[in-house]
């Protein structure tokens, strides 16, 4: 609040030794009685004329009103965080909420703050890959219990062609953060090097993954925790449903805040996850476990045979057990988010993520075999590794705390990489804008919560159970996997960079090893539910070509015709002849017609038209959260309509309806005529239309219904077929 004194108004002669009591006389003047409208951009929140300390002393006390909007330049002003608050009473009590929830809103500019360090990068990215370590080699002993609890021992050898598998596709991986810094992983590699099909099959298949990979990382989260306590075993669906919406919090707040909450479970498991290998190791050499160093220990159980062990039965079980490579591609997608040098920084996180993923699922797997470990019942396969090493005293429980927590937080994964995607397929107007909008606290939150949703319902439908949901699980990202590395093998043939040969060679391996991977998880799996992920994925491929088919449409129908630019300057105003010898002077305008526009097209044109038929005096408003862009749209703006000036309004808060009515009270404070504005909008063909485009002009009507000084206009742009 600030405080400015004018002249004394009069001065007594003379002074009481009791003015200090004197009470003081307060006239406010209301804003509306002021008389003629201020010509400043700030407002006047309160005058008063108050007596001094003295008696006849009096001053003027004004107090400005808090500030809206700085002004940048002549014609570029910037909301505040106040001019960006929500103006409605229920939009003010969503705010409250969300802020209570997620914190306060960031600006555009905190972005780069939000960037990730190697330590808390490698709890984001890496949750979902090490946690895998948890059930892959469940999964495996599952497929092989099949054949009788003899065929255990095969887990050992199958385990490490998935650990050799690992180093390849992590060895490609690396190539391809180096080729493509900019992130996007699979669908960016397919669709630049492959064609838009191979890109939007990587990217489908992605989606699908990492949806699924929610599902099965809560699940088995819940299912550690009904390991330790089977009362749980009935609520586990609501259990589940509830970590996901925890998680979903966690990750509207923000990707660094994110970072700081996950990093603690993630590092608390491995070092549970390690200490339980290194306790077993030792007991395993010094002759405390049931088997030796090279050979393993007779089941714990028998369980009689069901079918042979043969070549498909082994195919089944590699298949399962590659769910350990889930996720280890989340790092390619987000380099961007890594502190700089970024790529130098991802390619160390990976190599890491890579060597602790490898040591913890060959360390579970071997220290299985050396115990007799036989999976059934409600205990997980890491559950029991956990009491025949430790006890089932406190350090057990610690550590199944940790397993449930990373499990958990490995849905974390995909919630840092769907959203970015979906960006993505976004921009390229393969899915509805809205998905490339930063919410509050500069997270995709529509990508997020519909994550959320999709994997919640998953969840729902298969009731928890992990077993149930594996089999839809690891076909989508070996898909994705195959694609990438091929795109590479292009790349690298294209361009021939330096170092090509040894980059086509890695790339070349992984496409061929993980193609051979995704037939067989194909094969073995499309009855028991792989077909299911195949489902989703052609109908989300569907859905991208339905929007790109609506959106180039869009495109077309509101493009201006170059030829038609710039737009022909109205003749000159008429004049009036004040008679005699006075010169003539123009018309005043009676009314100042603001127009918002968010582009160079039909739409816009149209309504400024409109506009010019209203009054002489007319202005276009666009607003932006992107200072670069908007330099860039006063140009091709003035180029196109030379006439009309456009004002720019940069909202950092992202916000829309409440910079725009500060944009028009500032006006109507500091302008003589009266404010009109002109609404443009399109009409939709089909309900789903509206769906797919951000009508966040219309949304002002409501607030503008609520000032009658300002008129406005509708001008409703239909659409030809």
């Amino acid at each position: 609040m600030g405080v400015s004194a004018a002249p004394s108004l009069g001065r007594g002669r003379a002074r009481s030794a009791h003015a200090h009591s004197i009470e003081r006389e307060r006239i406010v003047i209301p804003r509306q009685e002021r008389g003629e409208r201020p010509r400043s951009d700030v407002d006047i929140e309160l005058r008063e004329v108050k007596k001094g300390l003295r008696a006849g002393d009096r001053y003027l006390r004004v107090v400005p009103r808090e500030q809206r909007f700085t002004r940048r330049a002549p014609g570029y002003f910037e909301a505040t965080r106040l001019g960006s608050r929500p103006r409605g009473r229920l939009e003010r009590l969503l705010a409250a909420v969300k802020g209570w929830f997620l914190g306060a809103p960031f600006a555009s500019s905190q972005l780069v703050h939000e960037r990730l360090s190697k330590v808390k990068a490698l709890a984001i990215f890496s949750s979902d890959a090490l946690s895998s370590s948890a059930y892959a080699t469940e999964e495996i002993l599952i497929i092989l219990l099949l054949a009788g609890s003899g065929a255990l021992h095969d887990a050992l050898p199958i385990a490490a062609l998935i650990a050799l598998l690992l180093l390849i596709v992590t060895a490609s991986y690396l190539q391809t953060i180096k080729a493509y810094p900019s992130g996007g992983g699979a669908y960016i590699v397919a669709h630049d090097n492959l064609g838009r099909p191979a890109g939007l099959v990587a990217g489908a298949a992605l989606l699908v993954d990492y949806i699924l990979t929610v599902s099965v990382s809560v699940a088995a989260g819940v299912a550690a925790v009904t390991s330790a306590v089977p009362d749980l075993h009935d609520v586990r669906v609501p259990i589940g449903v509830m970590m996901i919406a925890l998680i979903t919090v966690g990750n509207l707040r923000g990707i660094r805040e994110a970072g700081t909450l996950f990093a603690i479970p993630t590092y608390f498991f491995i070092l549970s996850m390690t200490t339980v290998i290194v306790v077993g190791l030792a007991k395993v050499l010094l002759g405390d476990a049931p088997g030796s160093l090279l050979h393993g220990a007779p089941p714990e159980r028998t369980v009689v045979a069901t079918q042979g062990l043969g070549l498909f039965l082994l195919m089944r079980a590699f298949s399962s057990g590659s769910a350990a490579l889930t996720g280890i591609e989340a790092i390619s997608n987000g380099v961007p988010v890594f502190k700089k040098p970024e790529v130098r920084n991802a390619r160390i996180t990976m190599a890491t993520m890579a060597g602790a993923l490898a040591f913890l699922f060959l360390g579970i797997t071997f220290l299985s075999s050396r115990f007799g470990l036989v999976p059934g019942g409600d205990e997980t396969i890491v559950s029991k590794l956990g009491k025949v090493t430790l006890g089932s005293g406190i350090f057990y429980y610690g550590y199944q705390v940790a397993t449930a927590l990373v499990l958990v937080l490995a849905a974390n994964t995909s919630f840092n990489g769907f959203p970015p995607l979906a960006a993505i397929l976004s921009r390229d107007r393969f899915l509805p804008r809205q998905f490339s909008f930063r919410g509050d606290r500069l997270a995709y939150s529509h990508g997020i919560l519909i994550l959320a949703t999709a994997a919640a319902v998953l969840l729902a439908i298969f009731e928890g159970d992990v077993n149930r949901l594996i089999p839809l699980y690891a076909l989508g990202v070996f898909v994705s996997f195959t694609l990438s590395q091929s795109g590479m093998v292009r790349h690298w043939l294209r361009l021939k960079e330096a170092g090509w040969r040894t980059g086509l060679a890695i790339s070349g391996l992984g496409a061929v090893a993980t193609a051979i991977v995704a037939v067989v998880i194909g094969l073995t799996k499309f009855t028991t539910g792989a077909w299911i992920s195949i489902l989703m994925m052609l109908a989300l491929i569907a859905v991208f070509a339905m929007i790109r088919r609506h959106y180039d449409w869009f495109a077309r129908q509101i493009q201006v015709d170059e030829s038609e630019l710039p737009l022909p300057v109205p003749s000159a105003v008429p004049l009036v002849s004040t008679g005699g010898r006075d010169a003539p002077s123009y018309i005043p305008p009676r009314d100042h017609v603001i127009v918002p526009v968010d582009g160079i097209n039909k739409i816009a044109l149209g309504a400024i038209a409109m506009a010019r038929e209203l009054s002489r005096k007319v202005s276009a408003v666009h607003l932006t959260d992107d200072r670069e862009a908007a330099e860039t749209f006063r140009e091709q703006w003035s180029l196109a309509v030379p006439d009309i000036p456009v004002h720019i309004v940069e909202s950092p808060y992202r916000a829309f309806v409440a910079p725009m009515l500060e944009y028009l009270e500032l006006l109507e404070r500091t302008e003589p005529q009266r404010i009109t504005i002109v609404l443009p909008s399109f009409v939709p063909r089909h309900w789903w239309e509206r769906l797919l485009h951000n009508r966040d002009v219309l949304r002002l009507r409501p607030f503008l219904k609520q000032r009658p000084q300002i008129r406005v206009v509708d001008f409703p742009y239909r659409l030809q077929d």
